[in-house]
This record gives C-alpha cells, structure tokens and sequence, in this order.
C-alpha cells in the first residue's frame, strides 16, 4: 500500500525549539488541558559593561503530556518567540506496557522533532504586499531620528485628527 502525502496543515507532534524559547510559561498557561510542564531556575548573568547583573531564565524541563493533549494548537500560536511548532510526525505513541508513559514526551524528544518541521507556505502571489515593504518607503534611520517610519517630521496635522 502506498502512503499518501499528508496534506500541508496536518497536526501531528509539537516540536520545541529550545533556543527561542525564553521560558516566559505562555503556553503553560495558555493550554486548556494543561498538558504542558515547564521548570525553570533563574540564573544571575554579569554582562560585560552592564552597570548590573542581569537575570536569566534557564529552562530545565519542558514536557508535554500527549495523553492530555487536545491537539488545538494554541500554545503553537500565542509562543512570542517561536519556540513552539507542528512538527508531521504521528506514530509516537506506545503501545506497550509502559504505553501511558511514553506519551510524556521531555525536551529532547521535542526538540528531536525541529528538524522535521516544513517550512512556512509561501505567501500569496495575489496578496497586496505588506505596507512594511512597499517600493518608495523611506529607509530607517537610526534609533531616535526623525526618518524612522512613522515620525511625524515633514506632515501637517488636520485639525480634529
């Protein structure tokens, strides 16, 4: 039997990005089922020329309990940082003795799952083009300057607008 493609919006498993991942617990708390379990410690850094110490969330476990996931895909949509995406993997589960178990899948199990992640669908060819990259739109200038977009320097204000 031939396999057939999955079509390009098929959820599977989510994979974590551990890099982008800032352990800011949106998604823990975002999730309906809260399936998603993060620990964390913070972790003073001393940057060099900084006046003071900087605090650092370090991540020290991320888990996701397929067995409680509803598979809705929120937490993939309010991650800030895009740490979290669907990866098309779907024969994970067990089938064992341990099977229940095996359905907490641990940050490295994740994060094994980045590399199968598809890319973005390309945009629209018929779509108007983002206002942030119209032809003609002046470039940035430096942070602070009057260039930058959006810098009301050269326009008139309408009364009552």
């Amino acid at each position: 039997m031939t396999e057939r493609p999955l079509p390009p919006r098929t959820r599977g498993v989510i994979a974590l990005l551990e890099a982008n991942c800032t352990v800011c617990m949106i998604c823990a708390r975002e999730c309906p089922d809260w399936c998603i379990h993060i620990d964390s410690h913070t972790e003073t850094v001393q940057q060099e020329g900084a006046a003071r110490p900087r605090q650092l969330n370090v991540l020290d476990r991320f888990a996701i309990d397929y067995g409680q996931c509803l598979y809705c895909g929120i937490c993939v949509e309010v991650c800030p940082f895009d740490a979290l995406h669907w990866a098309p993997e779907h024969d994970y589960p067990g089938t064992g003795d341990n099977a229940v178990a095996e359905l907490v899948h641990e940050r490295v199990d994740l994060g094994k799952w980045v590399d199968q992640v598809p890319p973005p669908p390309p945009l629209d060819a018929a779509a108007e083009p983002a206002p942030e990259a119209a032809p003609g739109r002046p470039s940035r200038g430096a942070p602070g300057t009057g260039t930058r977009p959006g810098a009301l320097s050269g326009r008139t204000r309408r009364p009552g607008g």
